[in-house]
């Protein structure tokens, strides 16, 4: 059922029941004003007839009151609202009145006289040689009610089937907008982003084209924005192929290529090492150049991509990343916690929460001047949670544009990546901290 049947459907139904209402009302004031009125007449009539009848008995010489009274109501004719009947002493019917010639050709309906007829009433009087009996009659009374009644019910036809006709047209001019409103929402539904609505004249069609243009533009946005995540997802995926694939030439030929110098070297200085103190001695620098060489490469793979994070898994690739860290940086205490499973988490997320934990760590040791780092991992109700804290310098957030700053940019976009939640919370002198939830759902 349609929005513009349902309200025409009402206004129809609010229209009736005015009806109904009206016209009990007035059938109801229609039956009152006829009883007052055929009540009054009767009155009037049996009075008038009473002072007939006494007239007639203080002067005889009028002759006998039935011959008097026969000659009034012959000269009286018709008497509204009354039916007068005149009986000789026999019981012979003397005269009868008139009926009413008033809107003869009006003819009420039978549920209308017997919603407005008021009960007959009767009044008979003794006259010597006969009886009268004046009863009320309410047929001339009816008719016109019926008349009156019967235009205003016409009149009120009249406006209902005119206001049904305006009102079902001024809702589908009115409503004309919603078929446009649909086409969008279903083309939105369908992935047609690109639609839009134009301004409407009522003032609610036009706030709700605002809100699905605004809605529309929002969700091309969100649209873009999930696309470009998945691209920086994409190029991280690629980086970190290429860091492996990096890792793994270093370690598998330079590594090769430094240990064949550095055992050569040895030889050389095995062999010289008393004939000629001078090859022994270059031979030796040889060698702890290699072993530098050596070192420097590992620091370089390790950077490029932590082999432990393929073969032991993220727990206990943080583990050794701390306490390197730990070894460079002896003045500061670094503090790991670790809880709930972290081995199924995925690939993809194991090497992203380690560049996030190597980022923020890195970011602490340059510019947070702090004395304690730490760094606490936990899977707690289906969530990976992530609190990376110092206690150095901190930032005023009020006056940081955390888009100007990368690495926080880069963690931010990683976190998002996988639908999380990434918080910074700083204060000058108070240090820094970075909260990160990342649901469970995205771990595969």
């Amino acid at each position: 059922m349609s929005l513009k049947f349902r309200l025409n459907l009402l206004i129809t139904l609010l229209s009736l029941a005015f009806i109904l209402v009206v016209g009990t009302i007035s059938v109801n004031d229609t039956r009152v004003s006829i009883r007052e009125r055929v009540e009054a007449a009767s009155r009037v009539t049996v009075q008038l007839l009473d002072t007939v009848i006494i007239s007639s008995a203080l002067n005889p010489e009028y002759g006998p009151t039935d011959k008097v009274l026969q000659s009034f109501l012959q000269s009286l004719g018709y008497v509204r609202s009354s039916h007068i009947v005149l009986y000789d002493i026999r019981g012979v019917m003397l005269y009868t009145s008139p009926a009413s010639t008033y809107k003869t050709g009006v003819h009420a309906p039978l549920w209308f006289v017997k919603l407005v007829q008021p009960p007959v009433e009767t009044v008979e009087r003794r006259i010597r040689y006969g009886t009268l009996v004046v009863s009320s009659s309410a047929a001339g009374s009816i008719r016109e009610a019926w008349s009156g009644f019967s235009q205003l019910m016409l009149v009120g036809l009249v406006f209902f089937v005119l206001l049904n006709v305006l009102v079902y047209a001024l809702l589908s001019h009115s409503l004309k907008p919603i078929n446009r409103i649909l086409a969008s929402i279903n083309r939105m539904e369908k992935g047609d982003l690109s639609t839009r609505l134009p301004a409407f004249k009522l003032p609610e069609f036009d706030r709700i084209g605002h809100s699905l243009n605004h809605m529309a533009e929002s969700l091309a946005a969100e649209r873009q924005l999930e696309e470009n995540r998945q691209l920086t997802k994409l190029i991280q995926t690629h980086i970190e192929d290429e860091r492996r694939s990096l890792a793994r030439e270093l370690h598998d030929e330079l590594g090769q290529y430094v240990t064949a110098i550095k055992t050569f070297a040895v030889a050389i200085v095995n062999k010289t090492k008393g004939k000629s103190p001078d090859i022994a001695h270059n031979a030796q620098t040889i060698v702890a150049a290699a072993n530098e060489i050596y070192d420097g490469m590992h620091n370089i793979i390790r950077k490029l991509r932590p082999g432990a994070l393929d073969n032991l898994g993220l727990a206990e690739t943080l583990r050794d990343a701390v306490n390197y860290w730990q070894n460079l940086n002896p003045q500061i205490r670094f503090n790991l916690s670790l809880e709930g499973d972290l081995d199924q988490l995925g690939e993809m997320l194991n090497i992203n929460v380690y560049r996030i934990v190597q980022e923020a760590i890195n970011n602490a040791l340059k510019h947070a001047q702090a004395s304690s780092i730490e760094v606490k991992l936990a899977m707690e109700a289906h969530v990976l949670q992530l609190t990376i804290k110092d206690n150095g310098v901190g930032m005023n957030m009020a006056v940081v544009d955390q888009t100007q700053h990368f690495g926080l940019l880069g963690m931010r976009e990683r976190v998002q990546g996988f639908h999380g939640h990434f918080s910074l919370v700083s204060e000058l002198n108070l240090g820094t901290a970075i909260y990160i939830n990342i649901p469970q759902f995205t771990h595969t």
